[in-house]
């Protein structure tokens, strides 16, 4: 029986960092951003529920999503935000679940990893759920750094999500990640060696 590790933080909390940890040690990853991405390709029906919805703006000359069109308006108004999620949640869920079944027959962990996990009510679907946290002013520095944000878009951004403080309350496992990216890949380590899950 393989157990099931949600893994989720917030925006620019370091949650890839995490990840790659995982990854190296050879457990399956559900990357529920890639699946995302990948719901939304050209010819999905997704991507014409959202052209449908907010406008044939939304999508490019070469028939792709225009992300930065859409996420200037769903960053802006949460009632656009709420709606997109409503066209993308059964898209995604069926994805995701798809795969989770999958690589619950292939390894003894899979981790799925989505940043809107708690948002999403994926919880019901994982063993344990890991948050991966910094407190949320260093999670607008290191924003407003990687993304080249103002401080407001930065904001924006993180207030679309749930607090980092309630996930951490709420999550069985925190990784604390407010040192190097060393000490938080040696954390994560530790709890695998502690789990014995050292390899897939």
């Amino acid at each position: 029986m393989s157990m099931v590790l949600g893994l989720t933080g917030g925006i620019a909390t370091g949650k890839s960092t995490v990840s790659q940890v995982f990854k190296e040690a050879g457990f399956p990853i559900i990357d529920g951003d890639l699946i995302a991405r990948e719901i939304v390709e050209p010819g999905q029906p997704a991507l014409k529920e959202i052209a449908a919805a907010f406008g044939s703006q939304m999508i490019d000359a070469k028939g792709s999503l225009n992300r930065k069109k859409l996420g200037k308006i769903i960053f802006n108004d949460s009632t656009k935000r709420v709606q997109l999620n409503k066209i993308m949640s059964p898209y995604l869920r069926k994805a995701i679940l798809a795969e989770l079944e999958q690589k619950k027959q292939q390894a003894p962990l899979v981790v799925l990893d989505i940043p809107l996990l708690y948002e999403g009510g994926y919880e019901q679907f994982v063993d344990q759920v890991a948050v991966v946290y910094v407190p949320e002013k260093i999670q607008l520095q290191r924003l407003i750094q990687r993304d080249q944000l103002t401080a407001k878009e930065a904001q924006q951004r993180i207030n679309s999500q749930w607090p980092i403080e309630q996930k951490k309350q709420l999550a069985e496992i925190v990784f604390d990640n407010q040192g190097t990216k060393e000490e938080t890949k040696n954390v994560v380590k530790e709890w695998l060696t502690l789990n014995h899950f050292n390899h897939a």
